[in-house]
């Protein structure tokens, strides 16, 4: 493989990492469980190390299409968040 096939197929797995650690913040905010918060750090790690992962065009849509499930998962419990008012949460009723 090419130096600019490698570079592009890094790319690719970096953003779909990326996409998914931005998410971080709202996550916290829907009290998901404290194992898949932990994930972000292994997910942090390997980010630091992506340039040194071999990496083939099928893994790489794999990794794609997981983080477009991923993200169609959180699609509903994102939008009912994003459009919670600020002081919402934790109030008492």
């Amino acid at each position: 493989m090419d130096d600019e096939a490698r570079n592009s197929l890094q790319m690719r797995l970096t953003n779909c990492l990326q996409t998914i650690l931005d998410l971080e913040p709202e996550l916290e905010r829907l009290e998901l469980s404290e194992m898949l918060l932990q994930e972000y750090n292994v997910l942090k790690s390997f980010m630091d190390n992506v340039d040194s992962v071999d990496l083939e065009e099928q893994d790489v849509r794999r990794i794609e299409e997981a983080t477009e499930g991923f993200l169609a998962e959180l699609k509903t419990p994102l939008s009912l968040l994003r459009k919670e008012p600020p002081n919402a949460r934790g109030r008492m009723h």
